[in-house]
């Protein structure tokens, strides 16, 4: 009968276990922020665009292209009239609208 430890037996399948743990760990560590993340690409969205569009008064075109992001965004709407942004993506949305030219954009609840 053979009696080595399994680590011997197994050396990959324990490296990969020891990796597993470890990156549920560091999951478990950064959860709050990982939570946030969501949140983080349509409001930076919204943000930026606002603020390219209405503060900066670049066209629409190039602001598109100015807060494109690896992670796209499903939905948007520029409303010029109000001056008012609404982006989503990964689940979330959110909106920044023009407040005026000293306060520039600014996220809306």
């Amino acid at each position: 009968m053979n009696r080595r430890p399994f680590i011997r037996r197994r050396p990959i399948s324990t490296l990969l276990l020891i990796l597993l743990m470890l990156l549920l760990g560091w999951v478990w560590q950064e959860r709050v922020a990982l939570w946030a993340f969501p949140d983080i690409i349509s409001a930076y969205t919204a943000k930026e665009y606002c603020s390219c569009r209405y503060v900066m008064n670049n066209d629409a075109e190039y602001c598109h292209s100015y807060v494109k992001q690896w992670l796209p965004t499903r939905g948007f709407t520029d409303d010029p009239a109000s001056k008012r942004v609404t982006a989503s993506g990964m689940g979330r949305s959110n909106s920044a609208a023009w407040v005026g030219e000293r306060q520039g954009c600014r996220l809306m609840p």
